[in-house]
């Protein structure tokens, strides 16, 4: 079956830099478009960013641009998300997403991973 694992979350300073990984398990990564999401406390899911299934197309939430930047690397089977002067208001679960084809910029992917966290202290 299909899986996604995240992995990089942590704590860091406002500021600071993080880079997540997300490796897939159990599809043909290449057909897969993919995207992070993520979950505030408290508050619900959002789109952060999505690439397309060549690579050539990504998109970002507005309170991301210019700060995070999402890639892949299909012989590898891994998506990233560089994130780069973190803020409090970052502060979520980190979820990785595939979903067959086109690239979804809202919350209805259709595979999920477990999640990863990310704490940006102030």
């Amino acid at each position: 079956q299909v899986q996604l694992v995240e992995s990089g979350g942590g704590l860091v300073q406002a500021g600071g830099s993080l880079r997540l990984s997300c490796a897939a398990s159990g599809l043909t990564f290449s057909n897969y478009a993919m995207g992070w999401l993520r979950q505030p406390p408290g508050k619900e899911r959002e789109f952060v960013a999505g690439i397309s299934w060549s690579g050539d197309f990504t998109y970002y939430a507005d309170s991301v641009k210019g700060r995070f930047t999402i890639s892949r690397d299909n012989a590898k089977n891994t998506v990233y998300l560089q994130m780069n002067d973190l803020k409090p208001e970052d502060t979520a679960v980190y979820y990785c997403a595939a979903d067959l084809g086109a690239v979804v910029i809202d919350t209805s992917y259709n595979y999920w991973g477990q999640g990863t966290q990310v704490t940006v202290s102030s």
